[in-house]
């Protein structure tokens, strides 16, 4: 049986263990990877090949995509493309789709 004082002890620990573990597997995505350079993928939106890519238009950027799994004040958020990896918001691809 778990006394008060150890169950006490042991609830911080478990927190920060799950929080950790939650950021842990995010990595940022390397425009280098093959699936971000089959993508076209770029951390910066302004940057993108608009001759390979005609379909970019200014204001499409990750935090503007429907696939972007972040908050719109975040710097970076998780894609489902790229393995759950993390995206620069103000990053683009060319599965770009507009947020509904």
């Amino acid at each position: 049986m778990t006394s008060r004082r150890s169950f006490i002890q042991i609830v911080p620990v478990t927190g920060v263990a799950l929080f950790a573990a939650r950021f842990a597997h995010a990595a940022d995505v390397d425009p280098k990877d093959a699936q971000a350079a089959a993508l076209g993928y770029v951390t910066d939106a302004t940057k993108a090949d608009k001759a390979k890519y005609p379909k970019y238009a200014a204001g499409q950027t990750c935090v503007t995509c429907q696939l972007y799994q972040g908050k719109a004040s975040d710097a970076t958020g998780v894609c489902p493309l790229f393995a759950d990896k993390t995206v620069a918001a103000k990053g683009w691809c060319s599965a770009w789709a507009k947020k509904a």
